[in-house]
């Protein structure tokens, strides 16, 4: 049983899951330093002072809706969503172009495959990738 266990822990995905979990949590906490220690005091400034982004609130009889800490939350998660989505979006183009395995003929555009010497459309001779 323990070595099924050590077989699974230690796969390259679940170890690359592991470490994608802690990347993510620390980057995560760069954000919130970022909108707390940056946007929050410009957005005081701009609001004349008295109030950074996390104290913006209403009272509603007894209760104080707290939407600014709302805000910030959306922030932070905007933000470290739109990183993710820039760095998953290069290792797409990464892994495509590894993974093609045809070229567009010169002449015709017609994809061929990499290693042909003739293309099957337009019967032009191409020099092999």
């Amino acid at each position: 049983m323990f070595k099924e266990f050590k077989e699974f822990a230690f796969k390259g995905d679940v170890v690359d899951l592991a470490i994608g979990i802690v990347i993510g949590a620390a980057f995560n906490a760069i954000v919130k330093s970022f909108v707390d220690n940056l946007i929050n005091p410009v957005v005081g400034v701009v609001l004349g002072g008295k109030h950074a982004l996390d104290g913006l609130a209403i009272n509603i009889g007894v209760v104080k809706l707290t939407y600014g800490a709302f805000l910030s939350a959306v922030l932070n998660f905007l933000i470290v969503a739109f990183v993710l989505f820039l760095v998953v979006k290069a290792v797409n183009r990464f892994r495509k172009a590894e993974e093609a395995t045809d070229r567009p003929c010169p002449y015709c555009l017609t994809e061929i495959p990499k290693a042909a010497t003739r293309c099957p459309s337009c019967t032009s001779e191409v020099a092999a990738a």
